[in-house]
C-alpha cells in the first residue's frame, strides 16, 4: 500500500473544493491549480498551495495534463484527483500519471479506454449476463446494410456515436424513409465532436427513464454497488434533478441492477468509484447504457442515503486498501433529492447566463447541504460549465426531501443572473414527478418557459415592492414600472454572441 500524504485536484470549483475538503479530514496535504479566470475561487484559496496553469481556456489550462503532472513532481504531491470533466476519462493521462510514478486517484487506464467506448463496452459486458438493448454489436457505416439492420430490429431506432456523450452524435429515426440523411448527420457529427466517426444502431426506448447505480470495487477485486440514482430529469440530454432512491425501483429490481453494475464493473477489471448508467423503459425492464470511470456529479446524493463519502473511498482504494465494508452492510436510510443549481434561462430555452453574484445567499438547516464553488461578488466565466451549485436535501423520506427542497430553492438568494432555481421547483412540485410517473421527457411534456411567470416567489414580490416605493418618491410616472424588469435581465451570455 503507499500511503497519500499530498493530493493536488485536477479540476476547479465545487468538485475541487469537495475534494479538499475530505482530504483535510484525513489529514492530507492539498494544492489546487487554476486557470487566470479562477485565481480568486474558493477552491484555489481553500487548498494548501496553488499553481496558475495559464489563461482561461480550458486547453491552456485545466486540459494540461503534462503541465500538471510537472507540476505535482515540483511540489512533492503523491497522487492526482481528477474530479470529473476534464482529465477525469482520458486514458492517456491515466497512464501519464502512473508512468511519473504518481497515484491516479481512478480506475486503471484500460478501464477508462474500454468503458470509453460505447462499443467496447457492450462487447465486454456481453460475456456477462447483463441486459442489453438490441442493436449492433459493432460499427456500422455501410448504409444499405445499417438500414437492413435497422428493419430486423425495428423501428423507431436510435442511431449513436461510439465515442458519443451528452446526446451528440445521436439521431432517433421513427422509419426508413428518414433513415439515410439522419445515419449521415450522426456520422458527421460523431466525426467533428469525437474525431471518430463510428456509429451503432440500437432499439429506441419509448418513455425511458435514466436510472444509474453507484459502485465501488479495490484493487483486491471486490466490488460492492450503493444503489441507484434517478437522473430522468434532463434538459438537452443533461441532468438537472436526480435522487436516490429511485420512486419506481422494487427490492429485487434494485438487487438485480446492482448485480448487473457488479457485472459490468468485472467485464473491465474496475476499482475506485464509477457509475452504470441504464434505461429503463415503461415495463421497468432496464438495459444497460454506458459506464462513467469517475466520481458522478450527482454522487452527494448516494452518499446521503448510505452514510459513506465517495471521495474518501477513492482516495483509500487508490492507497490498495481493500474496501472497508461489504454488500451485506450496506443500507439505505431516507431519502435524497439533488437539484443542480445552472447559470441558464429555463425562460430561454436554457440559454447560459453570465454576470456578476450580486446577490448570493444559500439555504440552511437540517438535511441540507450545498456543494458549491462561488461566493457572492464573484463573476460567472464564460468558459466553462455554467453550473453554480449542487443543492441537496435529505429527510426520513421523499415527500418530506421534496418538501425540505421546495423550503430551501426558495431560500436560495441569487441575483445578478439566471438560474435553474424556478425550473427545479416546478419540476420536483409537478404531479407527474411526485407520483413517480415521469421519464426524460418531461422537459418536453410538460414544461413551458410561461409557466415560471405565473408566480412571484416572495423574494421577488418584496424587491419589486422596495422599487415601487423608490420609483414613486422620484415621482416618475407609473406608467413606465415594468414588474418584470425588476428582476429580469437579458442574458449576458446572448449578448456576448451578438
Amino acid at each position: 500500500m503507499s500511503k497519500i500524504n499530498k493530493i493536488l485536484v485536477a479540476n476547479r470549483g465545487e468538485i475541487s473544493l469537495r475534494i479538499m475538503r475530505t482530504a483535510k479530514e484525513m489529514g492530507i496535504a492539498t494544492v489546487a491549480v487554476y486557470s487566470e479566470a479562477d485565481r480568486l475561487s474558493p477552491h484555489v484559496l481553500f487548498a494548501d498551495e496553488a499553481v496558475c496553469l495559464g489563461p482561461p481556456a480550458s486547453s491552456k489550462s485545466y486540459l494540461l495534463g503534462d503541465k500538471i503532472i510537472a507540476v505535482c513532481k515540483e511540489l512533492g504531491v503523491d497522487a492526482i484527483h481528477p474530479g470529473y470533466g476534464f482529465l477525469s476519462e482520458n486514458a492517456d493521462f491515466a497512464r501519464k500519471v502512473k508512468s511519473a510514478d504518481l497515484i491516479f486517484i481512478g480506475p486503471a487506464p484500460d478501464s477508462i479506454e474500454v468503458m470509453g467506448s460505447k462499443l467496447a463496452a457492450k462487447q465486454a459486458v456481453s460475456k456477462y449476463d447483463i441486459p442489453l438493448v438490441p442493436g449492433t454489436e459493432e460499427a456500422i457505416s455501410d448504409i444499405p446494410m445499417a438500414k437492413e439492420r435497422a428493419a430486423e430490429i425495428g423501428y423507431p431506432i436510435l442511431i449513436k456515436a461510439s465515442a458519443g456523450g451528452g446526446g451528440k452524435g445521436m439521431r432517433i429515426v421513427e422509419n426508413e424513409s428518414e433513415f439515410e440523411e439522419q445515419m449521415q448527420r450522426a456520422v458527421s457529427e460523431a466525426q467533428s465532436s469525437f474525431g471518430d466517426s463510428a456509429v451503432f444502431i440500437e432499439k429506441y426506448i419509448c418513455s425511458p427513464r435514466h436510472i444509474e447505480i453507484q459502485v465501488l470495487g479495490d484493487q483486491q477485486g471486490n466490488i460492492v454497488y450503493l444503489f441507484e440514482r434517478e437522473c430522468s430529469i434532463q434538459r438537452r440530454h443533461q441532468k438537472v434533478i436526480e435522487e436516490a432512491p429511485s420512486a419506481v425501483v422494487s427490492p429485487e429490481m434494485r438487487k438485480a441492477m446492482g448485480e448487473a453494475a457488479v457485472g459490468v464493473a468485472k467485464a473491465c477489471g474496475y476499482y475506485g468509484a464509477g457509475t452504470v448508467e441504464f434505461i429503463v423503459d415503461a415495463d421497468l425492464n432496464f438495459f444497460f447504457l454506458e459506464m462513467n470511470t469517475r466520481l458522478q456529479v450527482e454522487h452527494p446524493v448516494t452518499e446521503m442515503i448510505t452514510g459513506k463519502d465517495l471521495v474518501r473511498e477513492q482516495i483509500l482504494i487508490a492507497e490498495g486498501n481493500p474496501l472497508s465494508f461489504t454488500q451485506d452492510e450496506l443500507k439505505i436510510s431516507g431519502h435524497a433529492l439533488e437539484v443542480r443549481v445552472y447559470a441558464e434561462d429555463p425562460r430561454n430555452n436554457f440559454l447560459p447566463d453570465i454576470g456578476r453574484l450580486e446577490t448570493y445567499r444559500r439555504p440552511q438547516g437540517p438535511g441540507i447541504r450545498v456543494d458549491d464553488g462561488f461566493e457572492e461578488g464573484m463573476d460567472i466565466p464564460i468558459y466553462y460549465d455554467p453550473m453554480i451549485a449542487k443543492l441537496i436535501t435529505y429527510a426520513e423520506n421523499r415527500n418530506a426531501a421534496i418538501g425540505k427542497m421546495v423550503r430551501a430553492i426558495e431560500d436560495y438568494k441569487i441575483v445578478g443572473i439566471q438560474t435553474t432555481l424556478d425550473f427545479c421547483k416546478f419540476a420536483i412540485t409537478h404531479e407527474a414527478f411526485v407520483s413517480g410517473a415521469f421519464d426524460t421527457k418531461f422537459v418536453e411534456n410538460y414544461f413551458k418557459p410561461e409557466i415560471l411567470n405565473e408566480e412571484i416567489n416572495d423574494f421577488e414580490m418584496e424587491l419589486l415592492s422596495a422599487l415601487a416605493v423608490e420609483f414613486f418618491s422620484k415621482n416618475k410616472p407609473a406608467s413606465n414600472l415594468k414588474a418584470e424588469s425588476t428582476f429580469r435581465k437579458p442574458s449576458a451570455w446572448k449578448n456576448r454572441l451578438l
